[in-house]
């Protein structure tokens, strides 16, 4: 078989099984685990997948820039936001994290609540000022550009003064196995110094982010309170469940 006929058969193979196992595929196409890690890394370095322990995952779209990102699953970021606003109460303190998905839940939020909300992202704070209720914290570091938070030794330092009830976390990948994951290694330690600051973390996981992993791991699954969906029938979520990972999604929060 060429090079370009594996190339294909192992994306074809990913995109049906949403994962790839270098062992077995050495054992079915009569290879060498190492000719298989080679062409991984090659896919990989192209992009087209997440290289992990013992073969290759689905790379995360929510990789993309900042711009790009607001038109991938909007209605499924939508329907998160709603239910993740709810997990705010009047009178708590929330940390929120930055990207399009915790945008969309400033815009879920009532025009009437009270709270305080911490966050890195300026484009956060500046979404919350058309909500005269929420007193807005905003915590100050060197600007990453992906997410358009800040991040570094200045921003983890500032992150220490607060404390909340509940964190709103952003990540490019959600996967059973290999947890909760993005892209950028300041970036994966600053959500995790945030994490340490609440007393709940939740996960905000629109659709394209399930399944699929990304180089730096943010947390595992076992260190959060939830993960929230859209409440479509995606097998991850069913999986999630099955390791014991709260999922929440807007019918199921309802009837909670």
């Amino acid at each position: 078989m060429l090079a370009a006929e594996r190339r294909d058969l192992l994306l074809a193979r990913l995109r049906a099984d949403g994962k790839l196992v270098a062992k077995d595929l050495a054992a079915e196409l009569g290879l060498s685990e190492d000719s298989i890690r080679r062409d991984l890394r090659e896919l990989a370095a192209a992009g087209l997948c997440q290289k992990v322990y013992g073969g290759a995952v689905p790379v995360s779209p929510a990789l993309g820039d900042y711009g790009a990102r607001r038109s991938i699953e909007p209605d499924s970021k939508r329907a998160v936001a709603a239910c993740a606003a709810t997990l705010i109460q009047p009178g708590s303190a929330a940390i929120l994290d930055g990207g399009t998905t915790t945008l969309a839940v400033t815009r879920a939020l009532p025009a009437s609540l009270e709270c305080t909300v911490i966050t890195h992202s300026p484009t956060i704070a500046s979404a919350l000022l058309d909500h005269p209720g929420v007193e807005i914290i905003l915590i100050g570091g060197r600007v990453f550009r992906h997410s358009a938070v800040t991040c570094g030794a200045a921003a983890a330092e500032a992150a220490a003064a607060y404390s909340a009830d509940v964190f709103l976390l952003g990540v490019t990948g959600v996967h059973p196995v290999h947890g909760l994951t993005t892209g950028d290694a300041d970036e994966a330690a600053m959500k995790r110094a945030l994490a340490r600051r609440a007393a709940e973390t939740y996960v905000l996981a629109s659709t394209e982010k399930l399944g699929t992993a990304s180089r730096y791991q943010v947390l595992p699954l076992g260190d959060v309170a939830g993960v929230v969906t859209d409440g479509r029938d995606h097998e991850v979520a069913g999986q999630l469940r099955e390791h014991g990972v709260t999922v929440l999604s807007p019918a199921r929060h309802q009837g909670s």
